[in-house]
């Protein structure tokens, strides 16, 4: 069931790249044959090894980086940074379970940026872009310019998290299989539908078990703040510093619970709350992305004629949605090739445009096509969300996203109880509650049980942590900032507030906002706690 995740998105150019070339149908790649391999079979030659105690004093060995596999997202290796700066690439070793550290271990792929000024380099900036299920490896040189000034005193690190990309990556459907389960009707109105919508989970489910099934145990968040503690010891840093964005801050959390003492300067952007469980963060995201709609709609009234949508209030715009998806769960339309736009991809795509201010003229000219009878551009739009390329690969993302969920996670609803959620979802928001709300469903058919209702992040006597909410943000809502620095406990987290669009605060643009992050991560100095920046 795919369904809108924390995590972050494309910069612009690189989504309206995706999109423009998967609406005119294109059917060249620009990925070498390196990048044209999926995910290896977890069950098969993974890497595995018997592995010593001592992996902490492993040595990684560097190398000019590789074109990003299909499970990463494909695509060609990444271009020199200013001053013609090398993307390096190596592999590190961790248990598969940390229960058993002398048993067989797999590797992490890693990436790094050398910092410009190596007499005055602080160490190694750690980033996870978030997901769950994000590549590290093709977001960080997609995210680069933005943290060129954080570059000048440290190295840029990132990385795959165990199953995903090349880490292991989890396997499920095939490429033509995940087609049809995308564009599935993840809605249901009738017994039928219902039954089809729980058969196709079944089989999903079963899926990842018979391909990746001895990975799904152990994909979990607290494996991999493991692993990050593994990685600041051969990094060789004395503390971790660390940005960590959407659930890379739940992420990041986790890892300050179980390891206080070696958190260095760190930064969460796009807080995922982590007071909550499934069920409200759900109920949370419907009415983050309800807002980011109403934002959208308002902005394009305001715009009178200019604005291709019907309607002269936002609300009659909101109805418009409400309708064209509506006519969409009846009958799809035309989409790209032979593939139509159903109601599911549709939502999908609109909320792909959501997490981005930027995205919005996307949107608009994608609910106008759609209304003359054109699907491509939001099946376009859905397909990035999901990680699909133009020639119809997908990346392990959503795969890894549902794996690392579901692992986390203990909560497994049934039918009953989903139906019994809806109308609260309904209420919540008009256009994204019965998506999110049948969401509920996701790991009710899994292999392997979950861990929690909802992470622990408390860290006593961890160095200050700053904490950015951003109040339009619709994947993880202003209020998480706050959770998550109560969370934390008593002088750790400092929160900063940024009255913004879109999800995140640090890549907006704001310079205050990156003028407290900076200075922060450069210098040491937190910003006064509840600052605000507009």
């Amino acid at each position: 069931m795919p369904t809108p995740s924390a995590r972050r998105t494309a910069p612009l150019a690189a989504v309206t790249a995706a999109v423009t070339a998967a609406a005119l149908l294109a059917v060249t790649g620009c990925s070498d044959s390196a990048g044209s391999a999926g995910a290896r079979p977890v069950g098969g030659d993974s890497g595995a090894r018997n592995g010593p105690t001592d992996l902490a004093t492993q040595r990684l060995h560097w190398t000019a980086c590789k074109a990003p596999s299909a499970a990463q997202g494909g695509g060609t290796a990444p271009s020199p940074l200013p001053g013609g700066v090398r993307w390096q690439c190596a592999s590190m070793d961790v248990p598969l379970d940390y229960a058993k550290p002398d048993g067989d271990t797999i590797k992490l792929a890693l990436i790094r940026a050398e910092a410009r000024d190596r007499s005055k380099r602080l160490g190694s900036l750690v980033f996870n872009f978030g997901g769950p299920g994000g590549s590290g490896i093709t977001a960080l040189p997609s995210f680069a310019p933005d943290y060129e000034t954080l570059r000048g005193r440290y190295d840029l690190v990132s990385f795959d998290p165990r199953g995903v990309g090349r880490s292991d990556g989890v396997e499920c459907e095939s490429d033509r299989q995940l087609d049809t389960y995308y564009a599935q009707d993840a809605t249901p109105d009738t017994a039928a539908e219902e039954k089809t919508f729980t058969k196709n989970l079944t089989a999903y489910a079963s899926a990842c078990e018979k391909n990746s099934g001895r990975a799904l145990p152990h994909v979990g968040t607290t494996n991999a703040a493991r692993d990050m503690e593994t990685m600041r010891q051969v990094l060789g840093d004395r503390k971790l510093n660390y940005f960590g964005i959407s659930y890379g801050t739940e992420l990041g959390g986790v890892y300050a619970h179980l390891f206080p003492k070696s958190v260095g300067r760190t930064v969460f952007d796009a807080v995922v709350d982590p007071s909550q469980d499934s069920e409200q963060g759900s109920l949370g995201q419907a009415r983050g992305f309800q807002l980011a709609l109403d934002n959208f709609a308002k902005d394009c009234v305001s715009r009178g004629n200019a604005c291709k949508l019907p309607g002269t209030t936002p609300k009659q715009i909101e109805a418009f949605v409400t309708g064209l998806l509506g006519r969409l769960d009846k009958k799809p339309i035309a989409g790209i090739g032979t593939r139509k736009l159903t109601q599911t991809e549709a939502t999908n795509g609109i909320a792909q445009t959501l997490y981005s201010q930027e995205f919005w003229p996307l949107l608009e000219q994608g609910l106008d096509e759609a209304e003359g009878g054109s699907g491509a551009l939001l099946l376009a739009l859905s397909d990035s969300m999901n990680g699909r390329d133009q020639l119809g690969r997908y990346s392990n993302l959503q795969a890894a996203n549902a794996a690392i969920n579901c692992v986390d996670s203990k909560e497994r609803y049934t039918l009953a109880q989903t139906k019994a959620r809806l109308p609260e979802f309904r209420k919540a928001s008009p256009v994204f509650g019965d998506f999110l709300g049948w969401g509920l469903m996701s790991c009710s058919k899994w292999p392997v049980p979950g861990r929690w209702t909802h992470p622990d992040v408390a860290a006593p006597g961890a160095a200050p942590i700053l904490v950015i909410g951003n109040t339009g943000d619709p994947a993880t809502p202003y209020a998480g900032a706050r959770a998550m620095v109560d969370a934390l406990g008593k002088g750790v987290g400092v929160e900063l507030t940024y009255k913004g669009q879109g999800h995140g605060a640090y890549n907006s643009g704001n310079a205050c906002v990156q003028k407290a992050v900076n200075g922060f991560l450069l210098n040491g100095k937190p910003p006064a706690a509840n600052t605000v920046c507009s």
